[in-house]
C-alpha cells in the first residue's frame, strides 16, 4: 500500500480565534515610531559624539562572556533595555571605523544619506534577486553601475553588479575568468606579491589548485613587475598551460600602490588573458584628477572590484563588480530551475541573481543613490581628494622628523613608514620599538592605526580616507608617534 503524499496531522489543531488574531510579533504604529526614533536619536547621538570619543575600544572573550553570555529569552521582554544594552554595552565594544584618527585597515565613514538609503532598504525588506520582485531597485541598480561605469571609462557596454563586498566581487570574477577560459585542465591565476589575500582565496573556492598560482614580484614602488609578468606567461604558454586571470591591484591594500595597468592590459590582450583589477578601495580615486592619473588603464579591465562602503562613504555592505561584458558574468552564474520560471522575463530585464553568487540579495545600490543625491558627485569628489591630500600631508610631516624612516610615500590615502633612531638598530629592535609604538598610540586612545610588513620589515602604516578627518587630526597623531618613538627608543635597543 502506498503511502500518503503527506503525513496525518497530529498535533492538536490550534483554536479558530489564535489562528485569526493579530500576531505577537507585530508592533503598533505608535510603539514602532517611538522605538524607531530612539533608534535614530542613538545613532545621531553617536555621530555627535564621535571626534570626543576613542577611535578603538575592544574587549576580549573572558570579560564579554559573563557580561553578555545568557540564555534565549523564551517570553517577551522590554524593547527599550534591549535598544539601551545594544547602545551602551554591545556596540561600544567595537572600533570607531568612521572616527575622524581611526587611520587603520582601510576605513569605512558612511555618510547619513548613505545610512538613511540602507535604513530604507532595511524597513522595506527589499528582496532583489530578480526583475519580477524588485523593478524598481534593479532598475535602480543599472543606473548607478552605469555612473561606476563612466567614471572609470569603461565601454557603454559594460556592467556588473553590487555584492556584499570586495572579496565577493573577486571571487565572482575569477569564476567569470575561468569559465570565459573554457575553464581549462592546467590553469593558471597571476597574482602580484602585494594581491589582497582574498583573490587568493577567490582562486582557491573557483578550484585552482596550488601549482596554478603564480606570484609575481612587485618593484621598487610595490607595483607588480610587468617584465616578470611577461616571462611567466611565456614560460606557462610554452609549457601547455593555459594563463585565466592577471590579477592587478588599483591600490593595494598594504602601500597603496597602482599596478601599471596599461602594460598589463597590453600584455594580457597579446596573451588573450582576463585583466582583473582589484580597486576595492583605491577605484573611487578616479573621482580627483590625481587619483585618475594613477588609474589610467583602469578602464581597459575585463573585470574591477569596488568597495564603495570604503571610499565613497557608503555603509558596510556594499561592494561592487564591473565587467566589460556581463554576459560573461551571466554564463558562469545563471541557473534556472524549475522553481523560478517565472522570473524568465527577457533578456532585457535583468535578473542580477544570474550575475552573481546570491539569488536572495539586499538593494544595496539605494544607498549610494541617496548619498549622490543628496551631495552630488563634485562632493564626493572633494571627499577622495582630501584623503588623498591628507596622505600626502602626513608623508610630510614624517619626513620632517630625522628619526622616521618613509618606507612607502603616500599612494591614493596611504603611506608606510617606521619610527628609527639614530645609531645601529637590528630589524628585530626596531620592530620591537614600532610595535610600543603602535600598541602605546591606539591604547591611549589618540588614533586607531595598523601595521604590515615590506620586503619584511615591520612597518605602520596611516589609511586616511575619512571625510570628518583634518589636517589637525594627522599632524596631532604624526607629533604623537614620534614622541612616543622618542620616549620608548632607549628601552627598546639592544
Amino acid at each position: 500500500m502506498e503511502s500518503p503524499p503527506f503525513p496525518p496531522q497530529t498535533s492538536p489543531k490550534p483554536p479558530a480565534d489564535a489562528v485569526n488574531a493579530p500576531s505577537s510579533l507585530e508592533l503598533d504604529p505608535d510603539e514602532m515610531r517611538r522605538l524607531g526614533y530612539a533608534v535614530v536619536d542613538a545613532v545621531v547621538e553617536r555621530a555627535r559624539g564621535l571626534r570626543a570619543d576613542v577611535p578603538w575600544r575592544g574587549g576580549n572573550r573572558r570579560d564579554l562572556e559573563p557580561l553578555l553570555r545568557e540564555p534565549c529569552p523564551e517570553d517577551p521582554g522590554d524593547p527599550d533595555a534591549a535598544i539601551a544594552r545594544a547602545v551602551t554595552e554591545i556596540l561600544p565594544r567595537a572600533g570607531r571605523i568612521d572616527h575622524p584618527r581611526f587611520f587603520a585597515f582601510v576605513p569605512s565613514s558612511p555618510t547619513w544619506a548613505a545610512v538613511l538609503g540602507d535604513l530604507l532598504t532595511t524597513g522595506f525588506n527589499t528582496f532583489q534577486g530578480t526583475w519580477l520582485e524588485s523593478a524598481g531597485p534593479s532598475q535602480i541598480e543599472l543606473v548607478v553601475l552605469d555612473w561606476f561605469r563612466e567614471w572609470l571609462a569603461m565601454p557603454e557596454s559594460a556592467g556588473g553588479l553590487f555584492t556584499s563586498g570586495g572579496s565577493a566581487a573577486n571571487l565572482c570574477a575569477v569564476v567569470a575568468a575561468r569559465e570565459a577560459a573554457g575553464h581549462p585542465e592546467r590553469p593558471v591565476l597571476y597574482l602580484s606579491d602585494q594581491s589582497h589575500s582574498s583573490v587568493e582565496r577567490a582562486g582557491r573556492i573557483a578550484g585552482f589548485r596550488a601549482d596554478a598560482f603564480r606570484r609575481i614580484a612587485s618593484d621598487d614602488g610595490y607595483r607588480m613587475d610587468a617584465d616578470a609578468l611577461a616571462r611567466a606567461l611565456e614560460r606557462d604558454r610554452a609549457e601547455g598551460r593555459v594563463p585565466v586571470l592577471v590579477a592587478a591591484n588599483g591600490g593595494a591594500t598594504n602601500t597603496g600602490a597602482v599596478d601599471p595597468l596599461p602594460v598589463l592590459a597590453d600584455l594580457c590582450a597579446e596573451h588573450d588573458t582576463w585583466l582583473h583589477v582589484d580597486a576595492a578601495y583605491g577605484g573611487f580615486a578616479v573621482l580627483d584628477p590625481r587619483g585618475a592619473a594613477a588609474l589610467e588603464g583602469i578602464g581597459r579591465a575585463h573585470s574591477v572590484t569596488l568597495d564603495p562602503h570604503k571610499w565613497l562613504f557608503q555603509p558596510y555592505e556594499t561592494g561592487c563588480l564591473m565587467v566589460r561584458d556581463p554576459d560573461d558574468l551571466t554564463r558562469a552564474f545563471r541557473v534556472l530551475p524549475e522553481y523560478l520560471q517565472d522570473i524568465d522575463l527577457g533578456y532585457e530585464q535583468v535578473n542580477f541573481a544570474d550575475r552573481g553568487l546570491q539569488l536572495t540579495r539586499a538593494f544595496r545600490a539605494l544607498k549610494v543613490w541617496m548619498a549622490l543625491q543628496t551631495h552630488g558627485r563634485r562632493a564626493h569628489a572633494d571627499a577622495v581628494g582630501r584623503g588623498i591630500t591628507l596622505a600626502h600631508e602626513a608623508e610630510a610631516a614624517l619626513a620632517a622628523h630625522a628619526d622616521v624612516e618613509i618606507l612607502s610615500p603616500a599612494s591614493l590615502g596611504i603611506v608606510c613608514f617606521r619610527v628609527r633612531p639614530e645609531g645601529e638598530w637590528s630589524e628585530a629592535d626596531l620592530e620591537s620599538l614600532n610595535r610600543a609604538v603602535q600598541d602605546t598610540v591606539v591604547d591611549e586612545g589618540t588614533a586607531m592605526m595598523s601595521s604590515t610588513r615590506l620586503r619584511e620589515r615591520y612597518a605602520l602604516r596611516l589609511c586616511i580616507l575619512n571625510y570628518r578627518s583634518t589636517a589637525a587630526d594627522v599632524r596631532a597623531v604624526v607629533e604623537r608617534i614620534v614622541a612616543v618613538g622618542r620616549a620608548l627608543a632607549p628601552a627598546r635597543r639592544g
